[in-house]
């Protein structure tokens, strides 16, 4: 390619982590991005030999055009303003925030800017997410389930279950159209960090669906489903192997985000589901906190 566009990632946790390798090594959207540096709020000097910078010089810098954002969610608002308003490109990974007015507003000044925002959803990258589409597509739904279960949640910085949840909800936002919330409720026992959230959620021709968030200590990291059609039932997650790349694959789109090649429908449709689904996270989470 003619034109690299530096890249600083922001935060090297897990997604961070993988991130910084996928774009070290030779893919053919990575092609296309330049790594220069990462900001990190521990003293780390360098990965891999890659320099870490300050995030007054990432925003500061010329060289700099596109910012990975992988801190905590909690963070997440704050970093892709500093960075939009610098005049930076932004991938950040999901929640983009912890709600739908400042993702909204957040939108606005990317499209003030001339510059993409660009939420991950990785979990749309699945295999299993690729199954259960094709699974699913032309079906009548009568009702389904959704439980999720894991170790125990640092809400602090990931946000109300609803939030850090929310790649549950996109998954049946993109299989079952748009949903409203009928109730929610949460049971804690803080001192046991053990959390149950059970949101009752129905379609648009008010079909029901059950989505359950479980975290606690010795909770497996696991998806159980039950999705009831006219024309049968589907109550397993498929065994599909490992989910190759899938950062990788987002970032792959991000980059034709950035070479123009997203139609305007595209872009809306995606933006109109991101939307909905933190839209949903904040009720649930008013109908939780009652």
């Amino acid at each position: 390619p003619e034109k690299k566009f530096g890249v600083v990632v922001v935060g090297v946790g897990r997604a961070g982590s993988v991130r910084m390798r996928d774009l070290q090594n030779p893919h053919a959207s990575s092609a296309f991005l330049n790594l220069i540096g990462f900001v990190s709020r521990r003293e780390l000097t360098k990965i891999d030999e890659v320099q870490q910078i300050s995030l007054e010089d990432a925003l500061s810098s010329q060289e700099v055009e596109v910012a990975y954002i992988c801190s905590e969610s909690s963070s997440h608002e704050n970093y892709i303003r500093q960075f939009l308003n610098a005049g930076k490109h932004v991938l950040v990974e999901y929640p983009m925030t912890l709600s739908r007015a400042a993702a909204q507003d957040l939108w606005e000044l990317a499209e003030q800017k001339g510059k993409v925002l660009h939420e991950e959803h990785v979990e749309l990258l699945m295999e299993e997410f690729a199954f259960l589409k094709k699974e699913v597509v032309g079906k009548d739904l009568l009702k389904g389930s959704l439980l999720f279960t894991a170790g125990p949640l640092e809400e602090e910085r990931f946000g109300f279950p609803a939030f850090s949840g929310i790649s549950r909800l996109t998954w049946l936002v993109s299989l079952f159209g748009e949903l409203s919330v009928v109730s929610a409720t949460l049971e804690e026992q803080k001192e046991n960090q053990y959390m149950k959230m059970t949101v009752c959620l129905e379609t648009e021709n008010k079909r029901p669906l059950t989505w359950i968030e479980e975290k606690g200590p010795g909770l497996k990291r696991n998806r159980h489903l039950s999705f009831h059609f006219k024309s049968g039932s589907l109550e397993t997650m498929p065994k599909v192997g490992v989910n190759k790349n899938i950062f990788l694959k987002d970032q792959d789109i991000f980059v034709q985000k950035l070479l123009g090649k997203f139609s305007e429908k595209e872009l809306a449709d995606e933006k109109k589901r991101i939307l909905h689904c933190l839209g949903l996270a904040e009720e649930i989470q008013r109908h939780c906190l009652k």
